[in-house]
């Protein structure tokens, strides 16, 4: 019998304890698993030997877990250093650990691919394998990841709604500041709001440094025609000197920015250069965890590759991270396979550059891809 352990790291989604329900699930359909532990709050509770036995939770518990917003077991954004190797080891070795599931985007699967690394060099015999999830979805080799189509949904719906708003009192623009860091995807997705309603809309993604006097330029050409302007912007737009347009000036345990503060800046910019009243709005982490817009393709992947990374463990795979492949061609379908997690640490995938339109606009394109992650959309407003 195989004793498993798994961990979190990275901001949670909407989907992540699906992904968990998927592991302890399979575990105990497979027959083979002995003790099912959960590291409390990622690699923090590793190191402090925190470890939550999770063998005997009632199944009806564990079904809870998919309508569970954050993470059930915490997170962490912990960078591991090299005195943090032997205190993981001595953990691994007392709870006599076989397989070891990380949950996390692009540096949590760094840390997974250091851990494996670990495990070799010191001999023992530990099946690792990396789950995906990152609502920012720019973790490479994988189409999609888990919690991306939950945030894309709530940041489409969203911006309609304020859309919506903008039209109905045409005397101020919004400025709607989405999550992602340095990758546009969920902001990307806002840009449904010009689809589903009449409003003007310009969407600001990092992939693409802002000219700030061509964004005025096209917010005051948009907002003379009277019917409403939604601006959306990343958090972690840039300037065309490549420096963060905001920024709160901390650093996460991993050394990027931790960015925020676009949405009111460029509103006060608005107001001071156009005379226009402007508001800035940011869900931040109501985006990345809101159950009730969570989207149910994602929920259902999200358990899928929870479950799948288990099934590869106790078949011997290890060193690898669980990824989708998908196919549009026709109603929408998704399989899982494995790659190597130096495929995916620490490398991010950025929104394409294709995808971003003149006059600051995403293409089709985008949406023929996302749509059916995001799942059912309002599909039709009241235009009077």
């Amino acid at each position: 019998m195989k004793n498993i352990l798994i961990a979190h790291g990275g901001g949670p989604t909407a989907v992540i304890n699906s992904s968990l329900q998927g592991i302890i699930e399979a575990a105990r359909e497979s027959g083979q698993v002995g003790r099912i532990y959960a590291a409390r709050h990622g690699v923090e509770g590793i190191l402090k030997g925190d470890l939550i036995d999770l063998t005997d939770v009632p199944a009806e518990t564990v079904r809870r877990l998919a309508h569970t917003p954050a993470s059930a077991i915490g997170s962490c954004r912990r960078k591991l250093g090299e005195a943090d190797y032997p205190v993981i080891l001595q953990c691994l070795k007392k709870h006599e650990i076989d397989c070891f599931f990380y949950n996390g985007g692009n540096d949590s699967m760094d840390t997974c691919q250091k851990i494996h690394a670990m495990a070799l060099r010191e001999g023992l015999d530990l099946r690792v394998i990396g789950i995906p999830k990152t609502m920012d979805n720019d973790l490479a080799v994988t189409d999609h990841c888990p919690g991306f189509g939950s945030a894309a949904r709530y940041a489409a719906v969203n911006a309609a709604e304020l859309a919506l708003d903008a039209a109905a009192l045409p005397i101020h623009v919004i400025v709607l500041e989405l999550m992602g860091r340095n990758a546009g995807w969920v902001t990307a997705a806002s840009a449904w709001a010009s689809r589903a309603t009449h409003c003007e809309q310009l969407v600001c993604l990092p992939e693409q440094p802002v000219d700030e006097k061509k964004l005025l330029a096209a917010a005051e050409r948009r907002f003379a025609k009277g019917k409403g302007l939604l601006i959306c912007v990343s958090e972690g737009v840039c300037g065309m000197d490549g420096k963060p347009l905001a920024s709160t000036g901390i650093v996460d345990g991993f050394g990027h920015t931790v960015a925020g503060g676009t949405a009111q800046y460029l509103a006060d910019r608005l107001m001071q250069e156009l005379g226009v009243k402007a508001r800035a709005e940011k869900p931040g982490l109501l985006g990345r965890t809101s159950i009730p817009y969570a989207s149910a393709v994602d929920r259902r992947e999200a358990y899928e590759v929870g479950s799948y990374g288990l099934k590869a463990a106790l078949r011997g795979e290890s060193g690898s991270m669980v990824a989708i492949r998908a196919d549009r061609s026709g109603a929408y379908r998704s399989e899982l396979f494995l790659t190597p997690l130096t495929n995916v640490a620490n490398v991010e995938k950025c929104f394409p550059q294709e995808g971003i339109t003149e006059d600051f606009g995403i293409s089709d394109a985008f949406f023929d891809y996302a749509a059916p992650l995001m799942d059912e959309l309002p599909r039709q407003y009241a235009f009077l």
